[in-house]
């Protein structure tokens, strides 16, 4: 329960720094900040694989590159399935923004150790 919380938490921080950097990512209320990171995780466990999966030849064609693009069609799905409070304008800044999301949430997953795993 300990590492879900953490998680959660650095999740709503990275998406906080992403809305603030990225311009077409709007987040706004503490109910989108506290939701938003939920619905983005179960949405990277369950529908992301699948998409993977069935884009393979794509990626492999572009080297990988499509999943930037598939990352950011995720986000796009989290404004869709989301709270009002988050918005996301375009593709462009959906693949902007999940890439600095990715980057800003391995950064604070590798400043802040979990202590479980300590």
């Amino acid at each position: 329960m300990k590492r879900f919380l953490i998680t959660w938490i650095l999740s709503a921080i990275a998406l906080i720094i992403t809305a603030f950097l990225v311009k077409g990512i709007v987040l706004k209320g503490a109910f989108a900040i506290i939701v938003t990171p939920l619905i983005l995780g179960i949405i990277n466990a369950t529908i992301r694989p699948v998409l993977f999966w069935l884009t393979l030849p794509l990626n492999i064609l572009t080297l990988g590159l499509f999943t930037l693009v598939l990352n950011g069609l995720c986000l796009l799905l989290v404004d869709f399935l989301g709270p009002p409070g988050f918005r996301v304008r375009g593709l462009v800044s959906a693949t902007v923004g999940a890439l600095v999301l990715s980057t800003v949430s391995w950064l604070l997953g590798f400043f802040i150790k979990d202590p479980e795993s300590a």
